[in-house]
């Protein structure tokens, strides 16, 4: 079964487009939320644009579906949504498939039976934030370490839907945060020599709440790696990272997502978009690497 993005209710072209016809052009590794810097948003404000972003998304869903469950607080509220309509009785037949600990914890908590891996062919929809998207729907993911078994889930489904509010949304991936790769403890040495030759900055990611650095659900260590001048071209320098020996997996998701849906914020009220829609009205500058 195959979800369709419902046509959206769009801020006027005129008035949205006023608000985006500084962004700087000169430089297109600068984010979009780098130019809007002085549009900041209050908690209860993020929390409406996350809450919008996953009622978009859990309305994709149809009963019968296997669903992939996404990371990050966006897809949390999605995964609280989706429980909220399944005990309500207008999904039925649902099952999820979580990538890692907490979405299926969440998931049983909100009353979403999940199945395993192994017990399925194909996953119908998975909703999953990101930490950076750009025009050509290439993503930066890995702020909390589930990147890896993320990206599986991601790649199992007909249909991969990226929550993101604006300021998610970049000219060039690597704009404001870096490269997260998970790698086998015994190898994390070379690995960070290896990671110098392709001109990133590796630095190991420390854990906030204990010491040590960072351990995944896999039992791995994190590293993340810093471009000074983003990422020209994110499918090439995913396989190439991803071809150093002892790398798992890193955080740059490419050719997977199918669709993003992009938050907008317009006073109190928010709007939810296609990425292609946000990008006709913000504008694409003449260097920035973008085929849509």
């Amino acid at each position: 079964m195959q979800a369709t993005i419902p046509p959206k209710t769009l801020i006027s072209p005129a008035k949205l487009g006023r608000r985006f016809h500084f962004r700087n052009r000169k430089n297109p590794s600068l984010s979009i939320s780098a130019a809007l810097s002085k549009n900041v948003t209050t908690p209860e404000a993020q929390d409406a644009i996350k809450r919008a972003l996953a009622k978009k998304a859990v309305g994709l869903v149809k009963s019968g579906m296997v669903v992939g469950l996404g990371t990050g607080s966006t897809a949390s509220i999605a995964i609280q949504q989706l429980g909220t309509l399944i005990t309500q009785g207008k999904l039925k037949n649902v099952v999820a498939v979580g990538a890692n600990y907490q979405s299926r914890v969440l998931a049983r908590q909100y009353g979403v039976k999940t199945v395993d891996f192994n017990d399925i062919n194909n996953i119908d929809i998975v909703f999953d934030g990101a930490d950076e998207v750009d025009f050509n729907k290439n993503l930066l993911k890995g702020g909390g370490a589930a990147h890896t078994m993320q990206k599986v889930v991601d790649s199992m489904a007909k249909e991969c839907v990226i929550l993101a509010d604006e300021s998610k949304v970049v000219f060039q991936l690597g704009s404001t945060f870096p490269v997260p790769v998970e790698v086998i403890p015994p190898a994390i040495s070379p690995v960070l020599r290896r990671l110098v030759t392709l001109g990133g900055i590796p630095e190991i990611r420390s854990a906030l709440r204990k010491d040590g650095p960072v351990i995944t659900d896999l039992g791995n260590m994190v590293v993340d790696v810093s471009f000074p001048n983003g990422i020209e071209n994110p499918a090439d320098l995913e396989k190439s990272i991803n071809l150093i020996p002892g790398v798992v997996d890193n955080g740059i998701v490419s050719g997977i997502a199918t669709s993003v849906l992009v938050a907008i914020q317009d006073g109190d009220s928010v709007t939810v978009m296609n990425l292609e829609e946000y990008v006709k009205i913000v504008g694409v500058p003449s260097n920035a690497n973008s085929t849509i």
